[in-house]
């Protein structure tokens, strides 16, 4: 199938409903068609295209403007991730979700890398699937969650804040946008906690600290916290991890 518009299972669209856009690019027709089949039940998601390599996959989302990307790792040269970058670039807003046939903690660590909003594997359920795509869409970035679930790959990724925070320290620090309670959020985020850590720390909710996430992002116009991390690093709004 090109990358032009969906012509699989159709849905008629109720009056006012606001549905999540889906551009799902896999390399294999039958798994496509049936994540389609699949979603196109639901009444808040709907499957405006399909792609099955890098280049119809820039074409699809450049056309279709998706809110979520399911994006195959294992998709032929140049690959998932740095197809991932590349619709990125040019499409900062899009949450792109990474499906993995198996467990690669170096994958894992280049999909934060390539700005991904979650990794999954591919035998995940139907309804865990649509979960992470809803719970994605509402602005959970849950790569993060399964980063520092793995204490191999968080050292990694805190090892690169702390050179990206080194090799910032020759510019000039700027007055901080953000309030005292989110540079404490954002500092303790860097220490590798996840959102329901840094509220059992600060004795708040979960959803007050996903409240103050959505109002970071959009103060720095980066895309997850990782790069907020980054930024504030950088600026010396907070300090490096420690080991």
């Amino acid at each position: 199938m090109s990358a032009m518009e969906y012509s699989g299972p159709e849905r008629r669209r109720r009056p006012g409903e606001d549905r999540t856009r889906i551009l799902i690019v896999d390399d294999h027709v039958l798994f496509r068609v049936g994540i389609a089949q699949i979603l196109s039940k639901e009444n808040d998601l709907e499957v405006v295209g399909e792609a099955e390599d890098a280049r119809t996959a820039m074409e699809a989302a450049l056309e279709t403007s998706p809110n979520v990307i399911l994006m195959d790792l294992s998709l032929p040269a140049p690959g998932g991730i740095e197809t991932t970058q590349r619709i990125k670039r040019e499409l900062p807003s899009v949450l792109i979700i990474v499906l993995a046939a198996q467990e690669d903690e170096d994958a894992l660590f280049d999909a934060i890398k390539a700005g991904a909003a979650a990794f999954i594997l591919k035998d995940i359920s139907p309804d865990d699937l649509i979960n992470v795509i809803r719970r994605v869409s509402n602005g959970e970035y849950l790569i993060n969650d399964t980063v520092f679930a793995k204490p191999s790959v968080a050292s990694r990724v805190l090892k690169e804040f702390r050179e990206l925070a080194i090799y910032g320290q020759d510019a000039q620090p700027i007055f901080a946008p953000l309030s005292p309670r989110e540079v404490q959020i954002l500092d303790n985020i860097a220490q590798g906690m996840t959102n329901k850590q840094v509220a059992y720390t600060l004795t708040i909710s979960e959803q007050t600290v996903k409240n103050h996430m959505s109002s970071i992002l959009r103060k720095l116009s980066v895309n997850d916290r990782t790069q907020a991390v980054v930024y504030a690093m950088r600026q010396g709004w907070i300090k490096m991890p420690d080991d």
